[in-house]
């Protein structure tokens, strides 16, 4: 599954580097994905938790993982490409000149975290081993067009562009690798505390993508478009439990 979502990331990439505008393409895809994200953290993984390991502990740690990326994204780089603050450098020889460390120190990270998620949901139940997949590629691929895009506009060539796309997506597989190899040595009790964490990622991925988008237009599109995301995570959700029964 994680190397599906990695696959999504770089075709996404593939198609940014085209891109002459930084991200333009991705306007439309990035609330909507960013719903489907919030839907998944809050009406599938949420009331999850709060099953197995109650309230209290459940939502501190959801709110944990959503603090984590708080406090990443306010004080060392943005942590989604797809949504992270514009930066134009008009006047600078190089567009966007000195962007390709940090964004792809940035991307790597959030990629790992992606896989990791992936990863210990595959310990949960059916509904949340295939939520949690699904809603990670789909935000991968606007992930990916914005990623390529910048980078392009980043660095000398779109061969090295590319390169670094592909070293930064494919930290999704390291993540699910390491998801992979601690999750069982946990047992099963603990592996909810991680997804709790991975939980609040998503919700803060979600949410801040929406937020971006909106306070860049200034109008009721992205939030319709977040909503529309969250609707159709929690359909996807109820039509998956009745298919399960």
């Amino acid at each position: 599954m994680s190397a599906w979502a990695a696959l999504a990331a770089v075709a996404g990439a593939v198609a940014g580097l085209s891109l002459t505008g930084a991200r333009r393409g991705t306007r439309a895809m990035v609330p909507f994905s960013g719903g489907v994200l919030l839907g998944v953290s809050l009406f599938t993984m949420l009331p999850e938790l709060a099953r197995e390991i109650g309230w209290t502990p459940g939502v501190a740690l959801f709110a944990a993982g959503y603090a984590v990326l708080f406090v990443l994204n306010r004080t060392v780089y943005p942590v989604c490409p797809a949504c992270s603050h514009d930066h134009d450098h008009a006047g600078c020889a190089s567009a966007l000149h000195g962007f390709a460390a940090p964004l792809i120190s940035a991307a790597s990270l959030h990629s790992l975290l992606d896989g990791w998620s992936i990863a210990t949901s595959e310990w949960g139940p059916a509904d949340l081993r295939l939520a949690i997949p699904l809603a990670v590629a789909l935000h991968k691929v606007p992930e990916g067009i914005a990623l390529g895009a910048i980078l392009r506009a980043s660095v000398p060539s779109r061969p090295q562009a590319f390169f670094w796309c592909v070293c930064a997506e494919s930290t999704t597989i390291v993540g699910a690798v390491l998801g992979g190899l601690v999750a069982p040595r946990l047992g099963a009790a603990w592996l909810w505390y991680p997804l709790a964490l991975a939980g609040g990622f998503f919700c803060y991925l979600g949410f801040h993508a929406v937020h971006e988008e909106w306070q860049r237009r200034g109008q009721a599109h992205p939030v319709m478009a977040g909503i529309a995301g969250m609707a159709g995570a929690a359909a996807f959700q109820q039509s998956l439990r009745a298919f399960l029964r």
